[in-house]
């Protein structure tokens, strides 16, 4: 029988947290067959009765406390180097804000079969997600349009599994092959970009980044336009969005840059300057530019 974890992270969203796990419990129950399912969650610091909830309600989950500080990026961390313990055949990263449908696990199988198939080894399999109420795709797998300028298109599932380079993590399958090679999430990510460059680096080492068959899942997408708010706020104010993980996360998205856009990466940080120093500038000649392509 193989086994298999999933990683979670969470902060104060009790009521999305507990939904996410129970459509889990759905879906493995449905179509998880023969395989073994442990849960490995990250809860940092959460006030709102999480923690209580999550034990109630699951009492079988692994339920790792987080100091408060580490984001998504670190909470995901904590939650794996916890469960890569337990030996697996596999890893099931996903956001508490994911409610997963249950066919997810056939669409895993579809995808792992391909892979093995086509490339002689398992991979990464990216699965789609779309908005609760208008059915969009929200999340999922992606390919560079034009990688200097480090602008990407997000694809459409097929009926079969497609390749991409680049994979949202609010479902995301890592065979255990992966791990072997490129291990876990990099650390010098605090909060986002993280899932990118781990689909990234699998790329450069020839593993295989695929999106699943069909749309797997429902999550909103809830990354509100911030620079409306940004441009307004006095300097000091947006020195530090500009640094927040939750705000611009400015550190995480500079060493992305620097790890896999070198050659772009001194114009990445001129530009994040100057979104600070000329906020209405910036916004005018590059961000409204920028938005309309």
């Amino acid at each position: 029988m193989q086994k298999f974890a999933v990683l979670l992270t969470c902060f104060n969203r009790k009521e999305k947290t507990i939904s996410a796990l129970k459509a889990l419990e759905k879906a493995f129950n449905t179509s998880g067959g023969n395989w073994q399912m442990s849960i490995y969650l990250t809860d940092d610091g959460s006030t709102d009765g999480t923690s209580q909830a999550v034990v109630d309600n699951f009492p079988e989950i692994n339920l790792l406390k987080g100091t408060g500080f580490l984001y998504w990026a670190g909470g995901m961390r904590n939650s794996w180097k916890e469960a890569i313990k337990g030996d697996y055949d596999a890893y099931l990263l996903m956001n508490d804000d994911t409610n997963i449908y249950a066919h997810l696990f056939d669409s895993i199988k579809r995808t792992h079969e391909y892979s093995t198939s086509n490339y002689r080894k398992g991979g990464i399999y990216i699965g789609t997600t779309v908005d609760t109420e208008t059915k969009k795709i929200t999340y999922g797998g992606s390919i560079f349009v034009n990688r200097f300028l480090a602008k990407m298109k997000r694809l459409k599932p097929q009926e079969n599994p497609v390749p991409c380079q680049l994979g949202n993590a609010n479902i995301m399958w890592v065979s255990r092959n992966v791990v072997e090679t490129i291990g876990i999430l990099s650390e010098g990510y605090v909060h986002g970009m993280a899932d990118y460059d781990y689909s990234l680096r699998a790329g450069k080492k020839k593993l295989p980044v695929l999106i699943m068959p069909g749309v797997v899942g429902e999550c909103v997408n809830d990354h509100n336009d911030r620079y409306l708010k940004f441009f307004k706020l006095p300097l000091k104010e947006r020195f530090k969005m500009l640094k927040n993980p939750i705000g611009f996360d400015f550190t995480s998205q500079s060493y992305h840059m620097k790890r896999h856009f070198p050659i772009r990466y001194p114009l990445f940080i001129m530009t994040g300057y100057i979104k600070v120093l000329f906020p209405k500038l910036y916004y005018h000649l590059l961000y409204k530019k920028r938005k309309s392509i």
